[in-house]
């Protein structure tokens, strides 16, 4: 089927400023309680399994429902699946805003993730709508990248300095307003897409990929307070024989929401692997990274969010400059190179000490940073390019789907390895020994990702081209997005 033709005039700009404030806007709410855990903790009244659920709790409701809603935008119209998740965004953030108790406030968290899953879903297939196969669709994706590591360098910085001048409620009634703004912006701006015959909703596979994922999540959650306990051990047998049943159902149903058939193609296996291992190894460490410079090295939480911007920022920097890398190495290439960084990045990490300063930290995240940013612009191509073009936003779906159940099991073994550490001069030593243990971990992850992708790449030049499937193009895409792997047959 052929997807309608893209629009003309501002209107790829706008959609495009549109996708990449939602993605924005979602990514700081994540951020935020990385630096507002403690005060928001004290007035609550949160225990440390709550407070461990202040994150997981956002990450249940991303985990459970990017591939459905994915799969929703691009059956049933993107605008109106990222209206919803706006408006759903308001209404949360309010929620925890508003919180007399913890009950309350964790309700809002995952209600923000839900939200979050709606909003980041169709943005890609919002942006590949408008903007064709090409140069500008490359550098679209490279300013959409971008947006995420904006996201994640202003969600610390922005909540630190609104905590202090307005207390930690100020953080997400703020949010709140934005999110009002982004559903004004919505009406106006963007324009509906959908595929010309809507698939059927594939019930069984949403109850099974949600009831799996957040399943998993919560064994995953739970599990840093011990490993051997019933209640964990139970959580995470059912997520993983639920997911099992998911991919029972995708591969038996005529019209499934996740096509099992993409898995022969190159291309997407370094899309949902590359993603997977940013959760697993990049996103896991990083999110620890503040705390442990709170804890260990007694900086403040503005210190440690500017730090950790180090990282981010220039992961903004980078993933704009992407684009120039399009003529030259292909998305999966680019995916492993970035992730080979990355790793070396964090190794660069090791060597924390209680009484030593931030500085030291900084060679290593200006390597990581560089690494992010190529990778989220290259991840984001092969996101659009290696699924048929009718199918985007489920590509979009599945990316981040994986990017952040990676991202739940990056933050468990990382606070598992950290905490293995001791000292026998205290706490804080131990906390450094913990980090450098995990930094370690998380650059042989890295490295890991980088063979995935190689792999990928190698796969891609073996196999000769074939024509694209009905309604767009498989595969991983080189320098405009070209057709460099089989096609994908649609199951």
């Amino acid at each position: 089927m052929t997807p309608s033709p893209p629009p003309q005039g501002r209107r790829p700009a706008l959609t495009l400023s549109i996708a990449a404030f939602g993605t924005l806007l979602v990514l700081v709410d994540y951020t935020s309680p990385l630096t507002t855990l403690s005060p928001t903790a004290a007035d609550l009244g949160l225990g440390s399994s709550a407070q461990t659920w202040v994150l997981t709790g956002t990450l249940v409701g991303l985990a459970a429902l990017l591939l459905t809603m994915g799969s929703a935008a691009d059956d049933y119209g993107r605008k109106r699946v990222f209206g919803a998740g706006a408006v759903l965004l308001l209404i949360s953030t309010a929620v925890s805003a508003a919180a007399t108790g913890p009950t309350q406030f964790l309700i809002g968290r995952v209600l923000q993730g839900c939200a979050a899953a709606a909003v980041l879903a169709p943005t890609l297939g919002l942006i590949g709508h408008v903007y064709p196969v090409g140069p500008g669709r490359v550098r679209a994706l490279g300013m959409w990248g971008a947006s995420v590591g904006l996201g994640i360098a202003v969600g610390p910085v922005y909540a630190a300095l609104l905590e202090r001048a307005g207390g930690w409620r100020s953080v997400y009634w703020v949010l709140s307003v934005l999110s009002a703004l982004l559903i004004a912006l919505t009406a106006y701006g963007l324009q509906e897409s959908r595929n010309d015959r809507p698939r059927k909703l594939d019930l069984l596979g949403v109850a099974t990929l949600g009831a799996g994922a957040s399943c998993l999540i919560a064994g995953l959650a739970e599990g840093r307070h011990g490993w051997g306990r019933t209640p964990v051990l139970l959580l995470l047998g059912l997520g993983v024989l639920l997911l099992l049943l998911f991919v029972l159902v995708e591969a038996r149903i005529a019209e499934p929401m996740l096509d099992l058939a993409l898995f022969r193609s190159p291309g997407f296996i370094a899309s949902s692997g590359g993603a997977l291992f940013t959760g697993l190894a990049i996103v896991g460490l990083m999110s620890y990274l503040p705390m442990a410079l709170q804890k260990s090295a007694g900086e403040t939480p503005l210190v440690a969010s500017l730090v950790l911007a180090i990282w981010s920022g220039l992961s903004v920097v980078s993933a704009l400059q992407a684009r120039r890398l399009a003529n030259r190495m292909s998305a999966t290439t680019q995916v492993a190179a970035s992730l080979l960084l990355c790793g070396i990045g964090e190794a660069a990490l090791y060597g924390m000490t209680p009484d030593g300063s931030w500085t030291h930290f900084a060679p290593g995240l200006v390597l990581a940073g560089v690494g992010s940013g190529v990778l989220n612009a290259a991840l984001a191509r092969l996101a659009v390019s290696s699924v048929p073009a009718d199918r985007a936003a489920m590509g979009s779906g599945a990316n981040n789907t994986a990017r952040y159940l990676g991202s739940a099991l990056g933050v468990a073994i990382t606070l598992t390895v950290a905490g293995q550490a001791t000292d026998d001069r205290g706490p804080r030593y131990a906390m450094a020994a913990g980090t450098d243990h995990a930094v370690l971990v998380a650059a042989v992850l890295c490295a890991v990702g980088a063979g995935v992708a190689l792999w990928a790449r190698f796969a891609e030049a073996r196999t000769p081209a074939a024509a694209p499937p009905p309604g767009g193009t498989a595969g991983g895409a080189g320098a405009a997005g070209t057709v460099q792997s089989p096609a994908v047959s649609r199951g």
